[in-house]
């Protein structure tokens, strides 16, 4: 599952706060950025937002 946010660092920090697992580090890709975390129910997830700037 893939969720969207429009702050990215805040949606990491509850990722964290709620007990999730980073499984990948926030990284670019075209049109945003991305993590992937683990759930404590084990689900694998990633969030991502759009870019600042879409040309």
């Amino acid at each position: 599952m893939i969720l969207k946010a429009a702050d990215l660092d805040a949606a990491e920090a509850a990722v964290r706060k709620a007990g999730g697992e980073i499984t990948r580090q926030q990284f670019d890709f075209p049109g945003g950025r991305r993590f992937h975390f683990r759930e404590p129910g084990g689900n694998e997830m990633a969030v991502w937002s759009e870019s600042e700037q879409q040309t």
